[in-house]
């Protein structure tokens, strides 16, 4: 299933993630895939948000690579931004780990991945000037090395 959204403002753009938390399993991988700038951390506030967390928590964890935000429901936000392809299959265990447990992974810059994740939503966000974004919403059942939990 493919979903289209154009939204006007940061507000509108963490809103779609907000609605998104609504239609994902207790168990979900968001990929997250922007230039730099495009919104992607603005639609992670919307999942946490929609997860019943505190947005104002929610930075990039590009430094950190991983953050972890409680709500009734956990979201867990990675960001590959700042990791070599190499360094990306060394993290690949972390990862691992957290697609086991109960929440939502947000991965940022997931299209730097060697290998993809099965059963993800794949999110794409464009950025189309004056805080205007086109966002792409796409459901994938990608075979992997990752079994679906």
């Amino acid at each position: 299933m493919r979903n289209i959204y154009f939204t006007l403002s940061e507000d509108e753009t963490s809103r779609v993630g907000r609605d998104l938390v609504k239609r994902l399993p207790s168990r979900a991988i968001v990929l997250l895939q922007g230039e730099l700038g495009a919104g992607k951390t603005a639609f992670v506030r919307g999942l946490v948000h929609g997860a019943g967390g505190t947005i104002e928590d929610v930075s990039s964890p590009t430094f950190v690579l991983a953050q972890e935000y409680s709500g009734s429901r956990k979201v867990f936000h990675v960001d590959l931004f700042r990791l070599a392809h190499v360094e990306i299959d060394d993290f690949l265990p972390e990862l691992e780990d957290l697609i086991t447990q109960e929440g939502i992974l947000a991965i940022e810059w997931a299209d730097r991945m060697s290998r993809p994740l099965c059963d993800a939503i794949t999110v794409v966000i464009e950025d189309k000037g004056n805080d205007s974004r086109r966002i792409v919403i796409e459901e994938t059942n990608r075979t992997s090395d990752y079994e679906s939990q």
